[in-house]
């Protein structure tokens, strides 16, 4: 019987999508489930949630509920890592700090400055969540869920030898979505992406052997699917390569649309966006208590989240593919080595195995080397505690460089560690 402990299964919303996933493999109904979250409130909800799904698959996976994170990995074959560290006040930070300075975010979980410093709040516990895994579940898998993704693979990759990957749904919905574009079943698709966490490219889009991709530029005189996705359309006009992340993301991870009123008008560009989001969270939250306290059955549809066909397949040897967020061993060859690249990879008993992609098209290299440029600066700012490279990963930034100036960018940065406060290691 397998064990899966999920860090942050307060977040009950992921959480419900993750156990409801598991528990459809009929191999999997006998698994135990070791619930792990600091808030005891989320806690028990979650747990109440466990019990349910449980009940309606025949009662058989076991279902353990802690506060202790040391309790919770013990046995563990896997362990799903799924954090907000600070919640939603230090969301607010994150926007509300930059907006004085004049610089406007959409999602702010990636890179730029909200990216960065939620990078620095999230990186400390996932590297004690690491150590931890080493004294006590040393041969267990750690899939993690938490964002900024590349900034958290490549500080948890650099730092352990635990068996690690990023795992992130962009690549399953943006397919999902082309092939509703293009009127194509999605189940008989074929796809190669690779670039890196939500910036990877659609290298190919087939169905049945036919190469789509012409077709996705027809769409751009399609006003109905244009005007759904403006800015990846735009980029994918530009580029000849259809991006893995939603325009609202990807509009903050250059420096071409939210410069200027006009093109956040031009492109529908949803300033703040996250910040609704965490709203709508909390509220999803007090709804499902409700729900389960009132004795109802939660809804919830299967999804194609990748944690649950990796655990299946890790625990019966069917062999699937999947991307994810891993070290750059040559698989990417015109991307640096020491950094976190999203490649396809196959599963099976035997663990991971990433799959070589060779040479990206050069004008796809060069927007990544945008992004990792701040990844890895962010990286070492967090590693060493050293002050100045996050100074430098801000600076860097391409939609924060092209709208502060140097004085800006380090008193917004100096702001935020102070409204951040003990959230944060100690800078030097």
């Amino acid at each position: 019987m397998a064990k899966v402990t999920l860090i942050g299964a307060g977040s009950v919303i992921f959480a419900k999508q993750v156990m409801a996933d598991i528990l459809s493999f009929p191999e999997l109904q006998d698994i135990t489930f070791s619930l792990m979250d600091i808030d005891a409130e989320r806690l028990r909800v979650a747990g109440l949630m466990a019990k349910q799904f449980s009940e309606k698959r025949g009662g058989k996976a076991r279902v353990e509920t802690t506060m202790d994170r040391k309790e919770a990995l013990k046995g563990a074959d896997y362990v799903v890592h799924a954090i907000q560290v600070g919640g939603h006040e230090a969301t607010l930070f994150d926007f509300d700090i930059p907006r004085k300075y004049g610089l406007k975010q959409t999602i702010a979980d990636t890179i730029g400055v909200g990216g960065v410093f939620r990078g620095l709040r999230t990186i400390p516990p996932l590297l004690d969540l690491l150590k931890d895994m080493e004294e006590i579940c040393p041969d267990a898998y750690l899939l993690n869920y938490s964002n900024p993704m590349a900034i958290l693979s490549l500080a948890a990759l650099k730092s352990s030898g635990i068996k690690y990957v990023g795992l992130c749904h962009s690549v399953q919905h943006t397919s999902e979505k082309l092939a509703k574009y293009l009127e194509v079943p999605w189940e008989e698709t074929n796809y190669f992406v690779a670039g890196i966490n939500h910036m990877a490219w659609f290298l190919r889009f087939e169905h049945k052997g036919r190469d789509l991709r012409p077709l996705l530029f027809k769409c751009l005189e399609k006003l109905e699917i244009y005007n759904d996705n403006k800015v990846r359309f735009e980029m994918m006009r530009r580029l000849g390569y259809f991006v893995t992340e939603s325009s609202e993301h990807m509009a903050e991870y250059v420096p071409y649309f939210i410069k200027r009123e006009d093109l956040i008008g031009k492109y529908d560009i949803p300033i703040d966006e996250y910040v609704r989001r965490s709203i709508r969270n909390m509220n999803r939250f007090e709804d499902t208590k409700k729900t389960l306290e009132s004795g109802n059955d939660i809804e919830v549809k299967l999804s194609h989240e990748y944690a649950a066909y990796i655990i299946h397949s890790l625990e019966t040897g069917h062999e699937r593919s999947f991307n994810g967020n891993v070290l750059n061993t040559g698989l990417i060859t015109n991307l640096p080595a020491d950094s976190c690249v999203e490649v396809p990879c196959l599963v099976n008993r035997n663990g991971f195995q990433p799959v070589y992609v060779g040479k990206l098209p050069p004008q796809l290299a060069a927007l990544n080397m945008t992004n990792i440029n701040v990844q890895q600066l962010a990286v070492e700012g967090a590693l060493s505690h050293k002050k100045d490279y996050i100074y430098h990963a801000v600076m860097m930034d391409p939609h924060t460089s092209s709208e502060l100036s140097l004085d800006e960018i380090w008193g917004m940065v100096d702001e935020l560690f102070e409204a951040h406060g003990n959230l944060l290691p100690k800078f030097k």
